[in-house]
């Protein structure tokens, strides 16, 4: 009897912990539900009157809606509201499950202005946030953004307290960008899951600027270049940039500055895409009024590894940043730190930076075309511009200033 009750006792626990494993791997592939998540604010349009918001459900939900008001700091949200309807996609996971992905963009607003919103289907509600609008675009107001390079991988774990410092560091920031990898396993939504765990709230309230890199890429049956479903249905983007790349390639205006989304990737791998990517930006220079213009995307310029040499940039994009007078180009893919102008500088040249934020590092050996760099040291940056000064600064995930420079007009 005792051999019986023991053998019963050691099924039990064994029975336990099973289910206890099956429940921590269930919730580690971030299922969706009714309830709203992976709330994320980008600009479809002109981030002074308009805001867009996408968010994620389960199949259940087919009518979903966004509310919001200007904050007047009652605790009487529903009052004075306005509502807008959500477009809805579904996306069939890898994983085998249908999500549901919702946006939709506030207009009308006034610059300068903060609001509150709420996304859900009338029963099921996500949490009250906050965002602010841009200032007119002839104001010339000084604000604050954030950097980052590759997250890619241990996003939970370990990149999560970059983009967290980085907002504690800079938490009236009005924009982040995400100088591609932001992931490491294309369309794998567990990833993705995790990316939007390490953000939280953050993107509720300070919308992101993406750019995608390789790892958001991949081949499909029949070996065409892909990128990851997930992209256009968690972001939505300007579709001002060249057909078929549109919210990959794009441009918004922000106040007195023109930030410029390069598909990196295509341009590497695909000529076609390289060409109409290298017309377009031409375009987009020649026929820019802003103040300051920040280029961002994923593969650099200038390489820290004698391994990369990205020299169809350098010989085709290159020309166009210094004849058009681009200030800052940010990117990321070589998990190290790099900051200079390059060994064939011009006097319109821009500032080349590259910056890794999560815990995956390589080794800095090409040569030293670079004026700072570093290697094994997770990062984040924030940007100050004012019409007359651009204020760049690189801190350590722990808070330490390393790096620094100003540029002016």
């Amino acid at each position: 009897m005792n051999y019986t009750m023991n053998l019963i006792f050691r099924a039990g626990i064994l029975a336990c912990l099973l289910l206890f494993n099956v429940a921590v791997l269930c919730a580690q592939e971030f299922q969706p539900s009714g309830y709203p998540d992976r709330v994320t604010l980008t600009w479809s349009a002109d981030p002074a009157t308009t805001q867009t918001v996408t968010w994620r459900t389960d199949a259940t939900v087919n009518r979903a809606k966004a509310q919001f008001k200007k904050e007047d700091a009652s605790p009487d949200m529903e009052h004075g509201i306005e509502e807008f309807p959500a477009t809805t996609r579904s996306l069939a996971t890898k994983e085998g499950r249908e999500d549901r992905y919702h946006h939709a963009t506030f207009k009308g607003l006034q610059p300068a202005t903060v609001y509150i919103y709420r996304v859900g289907d009338g029963e099921h509600w996500s949490e009250w946030y906050q965002f602010r609008t841009a200032d007119a675009a002839d104001g010339n107001s000084t604000f604050s953004f954030v950097y980052l390079g590759d997250g890619q991988n241990d996003l939970k774990s370990r990149w999560s307290r970059t983009v967290r410092q980085a907002f504690r560091q800079q938490s009236d920031a009005r924009f982040i960008i995400h100088a591609g990898d932001l992931i490491n396993r294309s369309n794998t939504d567990s990833e993705w899951g995790e990316w939007h765990y390490g953000t939280s709230f953050i993107h509720g309230m300070i919308p992101a600027v993406p750019t995608p890199g390789n790892h958001e890429y991949f081949r499909d049956d029949n070996e065409q270049l892909t990128l990851d479903p997930h992209w256009a249905a968690q972001f939505t983007l300007p579709t001002n940039g060249p057909d078929g790349m549109q919210e990959s390639v794009y441009y918004l205006d922000y106040q007195n500055v023109r930030i410029i989304s390069l598909n990196s990737q295509l341009i590497m791998l695909d000529e076609a895409a390289r060409s109409a990517q290298l017309q377009w930006l031409e375009a987009v220079l020649k026929d820019n009024a802003q103040r300051w213009t920040i280029v961002t995307m994923h593969h650099p310029v200038y390489s820290t590894s004698k391994r990369r040499d990205n020299a169809v940039l350098r010989e085709l994009f290159k020309p166009l940043f210094d004849r058009y007078g681009v200030d800052l180009v940010l990117q990321g893919h070589d998990h190290t730190y790099a900051r200079g102008k390059g060994p064939d500088a011009q006097p319109n040249s821009p500032v080349y930076v590259l910056s890794v934020a999560g815990p995956k590092m390589y080794e800095s050996d090409s040569d030293r075309w670079m004026d700072v760099s570093i290697t094994d040291i997770q990062l984040y940056q924030t940007i100050q511009v004012s019409n007359e000064t651009l204020e760049y600064k690189s801190y350590k995930v722990s808070g330490e200033l390393f790096d620094s420079f100003e540029l002016t007009k």
